[in-house]
């Protein structure tokens, strides 16, 4: 093959991996270009880089209108992970450019991470570990899992992964969606879909797993929180802008809500000075849900094969 690609890698996982690919990408006639490690790339640190570049293996990066446009040979973004709002859909569309992604690949760890979050609040681990480190010895409040109910909001691959680990506690399910869950999922697992209103009223745990929109932006504001149980958790492990970031911290600094599990936010790395770090009924973590090294294994591999598989097309 005679062709050779020139390929933007900015997914900050892959690119310490991407030897392990050097044979199949020299295979393709693919030249991968490694741009400074960082977790996103905006619109800014893009412009430079996209002028020459046929494709992209990519993070959270901002792949917006204005870098589209300015990347005339942009064939093919291979988007590392699942989320994949960062990239304008509808220029890309219009520009002929393939969009993938790696949808169900994370789905086990993110789940796992959501039912460590729940454990943790039900079984006030947290909080018994800092009174005994504190030199108290104070067995507090905690609950079973089968005296409780959560409510997840996106029943897709990694939501129906959380819903099959509660289930299997014994926890009750409520789920809900824009788009209808196959009902033998429902049968094997017993969830009920509802509305969304009644999910936050009825639920001990609200897990959100679903994708960010328009339609999804800040979905979780003041007047969901209002509607939230005095005893119940709010857990996010798919995308900060979900939630309006400041009526949720006004929730947890009158107590509205009883804590939230937050792996994701609106500005990441979170701020120094947000007042989420500061508080003892929040867990926090460096939207990592994620983690996983065979996940990750499964991740890099799908993302090359999607990118060259988006690069065929225009081969020949």
């Amino acid at each position: 093959m005679n062709r050779r690609w020139k390929i933007l890698v900015s997914a900050p996982h892959l690119q310490g991996v991407l030897s392990r690919f050097q044979a199949m990408l020299d295979a393709h006639g693919i030249d991968p270009v490694i741009p400074p490690h960082r977790h996103r790339l905006e619109e800014a640190d893009l412009l430079p880089l996209v002028a020459d570049i046929d494709g992209a293996i990519c993070g959270d990066d901002a792949f917006t209108a204005t870098v589209l446009a300015a990347a005339p040979q942009l064939k093919v973004i291979s988007k590392w992970g699942v989320g994949i709002d960062s990239i304008d859909l509808a220029a890309a569309a219009q520009r002929g450019i393939v969009v993938r992604n790696t949808p169900a690949a994370l789905a086990d760890p993110v789940a796992d991470t959501v039912l460590g979050y729940i454990l943790s609040f039900a079984r006030a681990l947290p909080a018994l570990d800092r009174a005994m480190k504190h030199g108290r010895w104070e067995r507090g409040n905690a609950r079973s899992l089968r005296e409780c109910t959560l409510g997840v909001i996106g029943v897709g691959s990694i939501g129906r992964a959380v819903i099959r680990r509660a289930v299997a506690f014994g926890m009750r399910v409520f789920g809900y969606d824009v788009v209808d869950v196959e009902p033998a999922f429902l049968a094997e697992t017993g969830t009920v879909v509802v509305p969304l209103e009644d999910l936050l009223a009825e639920s001990d745990f609200v897990s959100l797993n679903c994708t960010l929109t328009p339609q999804t932006y800040h979905l979780i504001g003041a007047a969901e929180l209002a509607r939230m149980r005095p005893e119940a958790v709010l857990i996010n492990t798919a995308r900060g802008a979900l939630v309006d970031e400041p009526a949720l911290i006004a929730a947890l600094q009158r107590r509205q809500i009883a804590g939230a599990a937050l792996d994701v936010f609106e500005e990441e790395p979170l701020p120094a000075g947000s007042p989420l770090r500061a508080m003892d009924h929040v867990l926090l973590g460096p939207h990592a849900a994620n983690a996983s090294p065979a996940a990750f294994d499964r991740v890099h591999d799908q993302a090359v094969r999607n990118l060259i598989e988006g690069l065929a097309r225009w081969e020949g």
